[in-house]
């Protein structure tokens, strides 16, 4: 196991790298600790968190809204959880969005930690201190940034996802590497087949690459007004997707970065042959790549995104592989470049 603790302007995490659910007391105090876990946690791991104090919320990534806010809380005022009391969030990046939401606003905030169980959540959701919901068809629309005071990796929990699943965690690292490594990418493309036979090494690898490259930019940047916004790239068009075809996020992002890549064509001259490689390797990790939603109702989304500032979009382009920027693109332009998709 390695520990390293990185200190962000409010608070300290400690990540353990390559430690076991089972572990979990060594780290927090059982009897000082509520956990929040999903069905699905619950099914499979409910065994390794016996005598813990629990709420158990449903799974899914529609159940990201106040109602499962309101779960939660109802739950820590029943086990009388009071100021020093830490929730800890153990599931997939749903939980870790939902958990840190819940204990940011009880009492006006409780400490709180992770178990990230899904590739997804280890690669991107569990780190960064982004907590919150949805709301209506906009994707994180009520939220705050808060840093948990750890985040436990296990290894072993990601192994037992739905190849559907597998596949999903796969876009937030391609996205890692578009946007800032493209030795990454390289290595993405040379171990496609031991990386989707769910080759552990290969799975400690990308995990611990992807773990440091979102928390070199959110220490660079934690509250998002320069860098961290690259690490929207494809979030902008794939949240929309998402809400309108509900499925999930990395597929969603998968299309997104595509449809970036092409605005990069447009925007920022990147040549058509890495466009064509990155849809090749977003192929070969068995993620889409074609955007075939309503176009009128994926613009009247982007029309609240976040990013949004006054008439433009804050909109991330590549101008090569490896390499990322940020472009004030007008709201009216981006619905041009949007029917050209």
């Amino acid at each position: 196991m390695k520990k390293v603790t990185n200190q962000f302007q409010t608070q300290d995490t400690t990540y353990f790298l390559g430690a076991s659910l089972q572990q979990l007391g060594d780290h927090v105090d059982r009897n000082r600790a509520v956990l929040v876990v999903d069905e699905n946690v619950e099914r499979y791991h409910g065994h390794d968190l016996q005598g813990w104090k629990k709420i158990v919320v449903p799974a899914g990534e529609e159940e990201k809204h106040m109602a499962t806010i309101e779960r939660i809380i109802d739950g820590l005022v029943a086990h009388e959880a009071d100021r020093k009391t830490t929730l800890v969030g153990i599931g997939g990046g749903m939980m870790t969005d939902v958990a840190g939401f819940a204990a940011s606003i009880y009492m006006r905030g409780i400490p709180f930690g992770f178990v990230p169980s899904t590739l997804l959540a280890q690669v991107d959701a569990s780190i960064g201190g982004k907590n919150g919901v949805s709301h209506g068809k906009h994707k994180n629309l009520l939220g705050v940034i808060r840093q948990p005071e750890f985040i436990l990796f296990d290894y072993a929990l990601p192994l037992t996802m739905p190849d559907e699943e597998w596949h999903n965690g796969f876009a937030e690292i391609i996205k890692y590497a578009c946007i800032m490594d493209a030795a990454l990418f390289d290595y993405l493309e040379a171990n496609r087949s031991k990386a989707l036979a769910r080759d552990v090494n290969v799975l400690e690898y990308l995990v611990e690459k992807s773990v440091a490259a979102k928390t070199k930019v959110v220490l660079e940047d934690e509250f998002e007004t320069g860098p961290r916004r690259w690490l929207n790239f494809g979030h902008t068009l794939g949240h929309a997707v998402e809400k309108l075809e509900h499925i999930a996020h990395g597929k969603a992002v998968a299309i997104g970065m595509v449809a970036a890549a092409r605005f990069s064509e447009k925007l920022m001259n990147l040549p058509n042959a890495q466009t064509l490689r990155l849809i090749k390797l977003i192929n070969d990790y068995q993620l889409p790549v074609a955007f075939t939603s309503d176009k009128a109702a994926v613009f009247d989304i982007f029309k609240l995104d976040k990013k949004r500032e006054k008439d433009v979009i804050h909109f991330v382009l590549l101008e090569e592989i490896g390499k990322a920027t940020t472009m004030p693109v007008p709201i009216a332009e981006l619905n041009g470049l949007l029917q050209e998709l």
